[in-house]
């Protein structure tokens, strides 16, 4: 057998699993849209998004995924296929930190994939306030990077919310010197981008712009919008940034941390169900005397309840008082977080629960 004719025995088999895989997510649509059709029929407050179950799903992906194609990029596949057959059952407004070509916009599609309607916001702050409104489904926000620490505005939106988180997702960040078309990023006399990024970029910057002068934008996106409409300088922004805003890369993957990566929050209105794995995040406060963060903290432990972040943030209500921000494996649901949850509502000045929601799948 020649060449051709073995690449031509191949080809038809491609275009006959082309086939079946295309007759197996019409099918997985159709019945999407049966449970809608059930759902639909219960009344008008049914949720169609499950964060719990799609969660789950993505990861039993992974776990039975035997390649060639990784794991991870299974997972992306997959997502794509529930996010075209989720918008059949009821399409979804997302809104995010703007503009469009921020790592928030890509957080979004990473959890929700590219068939939900991505709106753009400038501030955090309009995030929460489009969805208390009802405006938009559910919203992405930054909450911490691994380089810089916390994103302290998005720990205070939740001081006087009603929102809650359902998820969360985490994005490995590149960082890349755009420049305008033709431009040589070397005479630069400033640097924009938002102050996050300007920090994990620190020492680049030191040795390659050590004069120029650094400016914070509200977004990443935002300075490279700038940069556009200027023709000078340089900015600090993603690759989809470049193309949206049509900017020169100058130099790739800039940050000071080869592993930096930021986690956002998933925010919505409805409390997510358990899945098979879970965080809980609360909001707790005490009163500044001695043994009063441990009061707090002696509950979780015995229950035997990890906790994986803790945070304090003034209060806003006093000098010196303050609130902690706490993430805890589990779900509200566990018998072992509920028990610790009712000591804390008497032990506590203040015990919100922020939400329980799914662990991100990487």
């Amino acid at each position: 057998m020649t060449e051709k004719q073995q690449l031509d025995a191949i080809r038809q088999q491609i275009d006959a699993v082309d086939e079946e895989i295309q007759e197996r997510i019409n099918k997985r649509a159709a019945l999407a849209q049966e449970v809608a059709r059930i759902k639909l029929a219960s009344g008008d407050d049914a949720l169609f998004y499950r964060p719990e179950r799609e969660a789950d799903v993505l990861r039993t992906v992974k776990e039975r995924n035997q390649g060639p194609l990784d794991g991870e990029e299974m997972a992306r596949l997959f997502r794509e296929v529930m996010s075209a057959c989720l918008a059949l059952e009821k399409p979804m407004s997302i809104a995010f930190l703007g503009p469009d070509g921020t790592f928030t916009q890509a957080a979004a599609l990473k959890h929700f994939g590219h068939s939900v309607n991505t709106t753009p916001f400038n501030s955090i702050g309009d995030v929460f306030r489009e969805i208390e409104s009802g405006s938009c489904d559910y919203g992405v926000v930054p909450v911490e990077n691994s380089t810089e620490g916390v994103i302290s505005h998005t720990l205070d939106m939740f001081l006087n919310s009603p929102l809650v988180i359902c998820g969360e997702v985490v994005l490995r960040i590149h960082h890349n010197l755009l420049s305008p078309p033709g431009y040589d990023w070397k005479q630069a006399e400033m640097v924009y981008s938002h102050q996050q990024s300007l920090g994990q970029c620190r020492h680049w910057l030191d040795q390659n712009l050590p004069h120029a002068e650094r400016v914070p934008y509200p977004s990443n996106a935002e300075a490279a919008r700038h940069l556009a409409e200027t023709g000078k300088d340089v900015a600090i922004a993603s690759s989809e940034a470049a193309r949206i805003y049509q900017l020169d890369i100058a130099t790739h993957n800039i940050e000071d941390e080869p592993g930096n990566t930021t986690r956002f929050l998933v925010i919505g209105k409805q409390q997510a169900a358990p899945s098979s794995k879970n965080k809980t995040s609360l909001l707790l406060s005490t009163k500044n005397e001695a043994g009063g963060l441990h009061r707090l903290l002696a509950p979780l432990a015995e229950q035997g309840i990890s906790m994986s972040r803790i945070e304090s943030r003034p209060s806003r209500r006093g000098v010196w008082d303050y609130v902690f921000f706490v993430d805890i494996c589990g779900h509200i649901d566990d018998p072992e977080v509920s028990a610790a949850l009712k000591i804390l509502e008497t032990e506590a000045g203040m015990c919100k629960v922020l939400g329980s929601y799914p662990e991100a799948v990487l």
